[in-house]
């Protein structure tokens, strides 16, 4: 079954103080790093999405939303934190340019060639979908719920995701509603143990 490792939204704008920073964001970034280089040595697809907003959006509390602004399109909050260890042959994808929807969901995403991300796995051949990243209540679950619709196995880096929390339980909720939907929890430990076997 060819996996590939999706990497979402590690952003400057979602780290401690970005204009939507999550608290022990930066936390996970040793973690990303190591699935990257699993994935990487393997010469297994790597994606990485970003937002890339648009300075005016129903997204934004000012323009409706209940967001800050954030991740403008070509703005320093939109790059990459500086210490996530990207390989070249990453295929990068963007979400939340258009100004009237929400796009939590990768599913939502498109390459620089504006093809679709779910377009992309198929032409790749994959089958099983290893997630994550920021945020775990929003952009990773809804993501992850959307792999698991479209027929993805979908397997949860709970080592390597943190949550914005609005409310104090909603990455746990988020993280029960995803293994509930179908979703395995997996950590580096395990991984390792396996050497990327596990079933």
């Amino acid at each position: 079954m060819k996996k590939a490792l999706l990497i979402v939204d590690m952003q400057n704008d979602f780290f401690p103080g970005g204009a939507l920073g999550i608290k022990d964001g930066d936390k996970i970034i040793p973690a990303i790093n190591k699935y990257i280089k699993i994935f990487s040595e393997k010469k297994l697809p790597i994606f990485s999405s970003r937002d890339w907003h648009p300075k005016k959006t129903t997204h934004f509390k000012e323009f409706g939303g209940i967001w800050p602004r954030h991740c403008i399109q070509n703005s320093k909050g939109a790059e990459f934190h500086p210490k996530l260890e990207l390989p070249k042959e990453a295929i990068l994808l963007y979400k939340g340019m258009d100004p009237e929807k929400e796009s939590y969901s990768v599913f939502q995403a498109q390459d620089q060639n504006r093809m679709s991300f779910l377009n992309l796995l198929k032409i790749l051949g994959v089958e099983e979908i290893y997630i994550g990243g920021l945020a775990a209540d929003y952009c990773v679950k809804f993501s992850a719920i959307d792999a698991l619709k479209e027929r993805f196995k979908v397997k949860l880096l709970v080592d390597a995701i943190k949550g914005v929390n609005l409310k104090p339980e909603d990455s746990e909720s988020a993280i029960r509603e995803m293994v509930g939907s179908g979703a395995k929890k997996i950590t580096l430990k395990r991984l390792s143990k396996a050497d990327g076997k596990e079933s």
